[in-house]
């Protein structure tokens, strides 16, 4: 066991907890031909130790999303003639996101004019801890790179979770650039903005701007579609537990690298598919808590 797991605290799990006890989790995710993005976040999520875990999508995909697993709960929001959550979805929204510990955003979401005020809006306003991933990442390049995300006061932790050309788009960094000093760019992007990086890739960066962590766990098998829409969930789940976004961040990294490690001795990494690490997070799960346990 690579030793950065000694270094991870855990989520507390007291034997008098209920669900509610251990985190209410929102994610909002998918689109026309996306139902997969939803549904892989919401299990990382459910894996992850959620108490309680929603995902809201598209009226038109919700039949799909619910479908594939029935442990979440799922939100139908109002969807334009493409499929994609439309401009009422803010308000629809409002009742959803009350007590909730944490919300991610961003898997299989689109880009059109609702979805953009919807993040931003998530971005802004939601004062709890806020994962952002992938086309939630797209949507807020052009405010960070104008520092427009800094016009209003944001209410509550940032966790971003980029590859590097999702990055570069935030950053306006050229991907060789990023790719030849992660550790550096990620940082300063981080103590720029106030927020968690998780520079996603092999060794993926985890910082808030003051502390960086370069990740010992995870395969090439993991290269694959939906990888990413599963930290998201697991990330999102972690910070509704309680631990600090930096501590989410690096733990939620830590443990899905380990369930691709699992999953790759048992399948290949030729093999390994974004759906087997959900099922190996369980393995994770035990690898990390019993030697801790022990202590």
């Amino acid at each position: 066991m690579p030793e950065l797991q000694s270094l991870i605290p855990l989520p507390d799990r007291p034997r008098d907890g209920h669900k509610g006890t251990f985190g209410r989790v929102l994610i909002v995710a998918g689109s026309r031909g996306m139902s997969g993005a939803a549904s892989l976040a919401g299990l990382g999520a459910l894996r992850g130790g959620a108490g309680l875990v929603y995902v809201a999508c598209p009226q038109e995909i919700q039949p799909v999303v619910a479908g594939y697993e029935p442990s979440y709960l799922t939100i139908g929001l109002p969807c334009d003639a493409a499929g994609r959550i439309d401009g009422a979805a803010c308000n629809s929204l409002k009742g959803a996101i009350e007590a909730k510990d944490a919300v991610a955003v961003g898997p299989g979401l689109g880009d059109c004019d609702a979805t953009q005020r919807l993040v931003r809006h998530l971005f802004a306003e939601f004062d709890g801890p806020l994962v952002v991933d992938a086309d939630g990442l797209n949507v807020l390049a052009g405010d960070f790179q104008s520092r427009a995300v800094h016009d209003g006061v944001i209410r509550g932790p940032r966790i971003l979770t980029p590859h590097p050309g999702e990055f570069s788009r935030l950053s306006g960094i050229p991907i060789g650039d990023i790719n030849r000093q992660r550790e550096r760019v990620a940082r300063e992007f981080a103590e720029r903005h106030r927020v968690v990086v998780v520079l996603k890739g092999p060794g993926t960066i985890v910082t808030d701007g003051s502390r960086a962590i370069v990740n010992p766990t995870g395969n090439s098998g993991m290269a694959t579609g939906g990888s990413g829409d599963v930290l998201t969930g697991l990330i999102a789940a972690l910070a509704a537990q309680g631990l600090e976004p930096f501590d989410a961040a690096r733990l939620g990294v830590y443990l899905h690298g380990l369930a691709g490690d699992l999953a790759a001795d048992d399948l290949s990494e030729q093999g390994l598919i974004a759906s087997d690490l959900p099922k190996y997070l369980p393995q994770a799960w035990l690898k990390i808590r019993k030697p801790q346990e022990a202590d």
